[in-house]
């Protein structure tokens, strides 16, 4: 057996006795901001289809909708008036499902790729830290990402960027807001950064932590790499994790087994098997199979506010 195996199940089994109780929450983030639309014909686009993919994942049952918005055409957008008329058409449903807001728009450095490199490229979209949550101070959602380092996405000559002067100043404001930040951790060093705005008292608890694995270049969607951010996570911590592509539905139950709450949904992953696109509902379903054959069982929104510590907002 290849060492790296042996010593992943030997953590997992650990981890699996080490007394977690066997509910768990599942996220479900419908669109994303990925170049997807072109590729899966019913990827939620519009403010009312994004709705309607967050009402049917939570019925299908995911505890938490995970929304970016887009324009009708599919291109990505940080537009406030479209995150109001997603939150606005689901709270209107009164479907019970926590939203979790993207916050991680606006921070796109396309460096130049002539002489200049501040000669910055078509991509560039920045935004002050302030304008980035303005979503979040807006429309109050229980939840929010924040995105806790800057990285390379993919191969292009776009970075991500996300400073710790400006997570400290976001994180405080969400802090003062009532707003849970959710910290999305792509790599070990973004790990390591959300647990010191905890120990900085900047995160309320128990704070909350996504693994994001498989997203070039970032972790790598392995069982050591998600294990390497579980033992920097503080021990009050609360966290999700996922793996890309073909790697989702194996990572749901990594994720549960390493004492997580899994992430599905079209953001991640366009097939429910191969050749087959998913809806995100079921996607849901899927993961929630995959969890009760391994001897967990789902979380309700209101059981996941619990343990969260979160106000439902109206």
């Amino acid at each position: 057996m290849n060492s790296n195996k042996l010593i992943s199940r030997k953590r997992l089994c650990k981890r699996s006795e080490s007394g977690m109780n066997n509910k768990v929450f599942v996220s479900c983030a419908v669109t994303g901001s990925g170049d997807t639309a072109s590729k899966h014909p019913d990827l939620p686009k519009t403010p009312k289809q994004i709705a309607t993919a967050a009402i049917e994942a939570a019925k299908a049952g995911a505890a938490i909708a995970h929304i970016h918005v887009r324009e009708n055409d599919g291109t990505p957008s940080r537009r406030l008036e479209l995150y109001k008329e997603v939150v606005d058409l689901v709270r209107s449903s009164n479907t019970d499902v926590i939203l979790n807001l993207t916050t991680g728009m606006g921070g796109d450095l396309d460096i130049g790729q002539g002489d200049n490199p501040l000669d910055f490229g078509p991509m560039t979209d920045m935004a002050n830290v302030m304008e980035r949550i303005a979503n979040a101070e807006q429309f109050l959602p229980e939840i929010c990402t924040l995105d806790a380092g800057t990285l390379n996405f993919g191969d292009s000559s776009t970075i991500t960027v996300n400073t710790p002067n400006d997570l400290r100043k976001a994180a405080k404001r969400l802090k003062e807001i009532g707003v849970k930040p959710e910290i999305e951790a792509f790599d070990l060093g973004n790990m390591w950064f959300g647990a010191q705005l905890y120990k900085e008292g900047l995160l309320s608890d128990p704070p909350m932590f996504q693994m994001c694995l498989g997203i070039p270049w970032g972790a790598p969607a392995t069982t050591l790499a998600m294990q390497a951010m579980l033992d920097i996570m503080p021990k009050e911590g609360v966290w999700s994790g996922f793996a890309i592509s073909k790697n989702e539905m194996p990572f749901v139950a990594q994720t549960v087994l390493l004492g997580g709450n899994p992430r599905v949904g079209l953001e991640d992953n366009l097939y429910l098997s191969k050749g087959k696109l998913a809806t995100n509902a079921q996607l849901v379903e899927k993961a929630i199979r995959i969890i009760d054959e391994i001897g967990y069982t789902p979380m309700t929104p209101a059981e996941t506010r619990e343990k969260l510590k979160l106000t439902k907002q109206k």
